[in-house]
């Protein structure tokens, strides 16, 4: 398939990312670089430095609510790609309102219940839609413990063991790579899918 097919195919689909930090800013720019049509991104969080070493923005951006500096962003990459920013903390209510024309979901959240409550949320309302999450992205080195793994349509990006902590923080390798898995698996599915 080359680059113009995938590209008409990609612009007729819907990504939604929930979260807009380490994982979810380097996902949607990965998916603005091959042309995807509109991404659908929810945080409620500032840009902030210590964002900086992990995350798609800016030092001039500090300050700025993360929903709109990605979608600035975005725009500069890519000004073809829809963006629909929603400045809000998503829960049980509001997922499935939020993200119900996705033809992918791709969860960026940093707290483990926060994960499980996505994953439990689009599973039970919305269960005919993938659901791609970040799972292990801690520290560095390592990088062939970094895997996807499939459950029905939950995938599972990363080593799955390593959590952040003062020891193994997030940092932008491998972070990044998680991301770009994500971005990667959501190709998978919407070009298999098309």
């Amino acid at each position: 398939m080359t680059f113009q097919e995938i590209k008409k195919i990609l612009k007729k689909k819907t990504v939604g990312i929930a979260g807009a930090g380490g994982l979810g800013s380097n996902c949607a720019v990965a998916l603005a670089r091959v042309g995807i049509g509109k991404i659908i991104i929810a945080d409620f969080d500032y840009v902030r430095r210590k964002n900086l070493n992990r995350q798609y923005f800016f030092y001039e951006q500090i300050g700025q609510k993360k929903v709109f500096a990605i979608e600035d962003n975005i725009l500069f990459i890519n000004p073809s790609v829809k963006i629909k920013p929603h400045d809000l903390k998503l829960n049980t209510e509001n997922i499935p309102g939020i993200f119900k024309k996705c033809n992918v979901i791709i969860e960026a959240f940093d707290l483990a219940e926060m994960k499980q409550m996505i994953i439990e949320t689009v599973q039970t309302e919305m269960p005919d839609t993938p659901i791609i999450v970040g799972l292990g992205m801690a520290g560095w080195g390592n990088n062939n413990a970094l895997k996807t793994r499939q459950a029905g349509n939950l995938y599972i990006c990363g080593d799955e063991d390593k959590e952040v902590s003062d020891e193994l923080p997030p940092l932008a390798p491998r972070v990044g790579i998680v991301a770009h898995m994500q971005a990667n698996m959501a190709m998978e599915i919407l070009l298999k899918n098309n």
